[in-house]
């Protein structure tokens, strides 16, 4: 059997791994080229511009005359120590969210929440300069605090074990870092408070929008069914309101266990009859 090389490996995940897997590596080789460039710079011109060029500008004049550092800055990272954990962090929170969400989900809440995250940085400095000066801002903690702060919003139960030891549902866990970057907010740490802070905001809004379509689905499935040519008709109920509602929250209960189910273990712990009850209420 031949053995894959890393070459092998990376090109493989890069073309059928999954999306946390690609948004991985996509940092480190950003990291490792930038790293380069820098070595190469501090050899011959004694300058760090490759390190300027990926960096987000909270001038509104650098931002405009250097825009693409609005997304290339969310793949970027100042240290080794820096890309590492987030990273890790990035590995634990974006495999659940793409287990509940999907890869294109994760995608573009990877790249908006940190986009966001960008600009509430730059509002900031062009809001209050006194306070907050023009300075730059790198790496994927706005897009990582969105993807967490979207499970943590949608699963709010859902536990997280600190060192593998202590679970504690992952909304704590949440709110312990929004209080964080609160309280953080004007000190001299070096940290983009303000880009954690955007990305949890885009997070929280977009389980808002799930949540709402869902309602609406939810209501609307409550009320039409699909005839045999694809049409929508009303639904006859022959059931009193009491045993119908109470049938539908017993169903819904079900789902909701199962889907715990998957967020903490994956799809493929589900023995069959509970992935063809999901099935069922999928196309019912």
């Amino acid at each position: 059997m031949e053995q894959r090389t890393i070459v092998d490996e990376i090109r493989f995940q890069l073309k059928n791994g999954k999306m946390t897997v690609r948004l991985i590596i996509l940092n480190v080789f950003l990291f490792a080229f930038i790293r380069l460039v820098g070595f190469i710079e501090g050899l011959f011109f004694n300058t760090m511009w490759g390190l300027r060029l990926v960096n987000f500008p909270t001038s509104l004049y650098q931002f405009l005359t250097n825009p693409w550092t609005l997304i290339s800055s969310i793949f970027a990272h100042v240290s080794l120590g820096h890309l590492f954990f987030n990273m890790l962090f990035l590995f634990f929170a974006g495999s659940m969210y793409e287990q509940i969400f999907g890869s294109k989900k994760l995608l573009i809440t990877y790249f908006a929440g940190g986009i966001i995250g960008n600009l509430f940085e730059l509002f900031a400095c062009m809001i209050l300069p006194d306070f907050f000066p023009p300075h730059f801002v790198l790496g994927a903690s706005g897009a990582i605090m969105a993807i967490f702060t979207a499970i943590a919003v949608y699963r709010p139960q859902t536990p997280i074990y600190l060192f593998g030891i202590i679970g504690i549902p992952i909304y704590v866990l949440a709110l312990f870092f929004l209080a964080k970057d609160l309280i953080g907010i004007g000190a001299s740490d070096e940290i983009a408070h303000f880009a954690h802070l955007g990305g949890a905001f885009f997070g929280f809004l977009s389980v808002q929008k799930i949540h709402s379509n869902s309602n609406i689905l939810n209501q609307l499935n409550g009320l039409f069914k699909k005839n045999q040519n694809g049409n929508f008709v009303k639904k006859r109920r022959f059931k009193s309101d009491e045993v119908y509602n109470a049938e539908k929250r017993a169903k819904q209960e079900r789902v909701d266990a199962i889907l715990d189910k998957i967020s903490k273990s994956g799809y493929e712990s589900l023995n069959r009859e509970e992935k063809d009850f999901l099935f069922n209420q999928g196309n019912s």
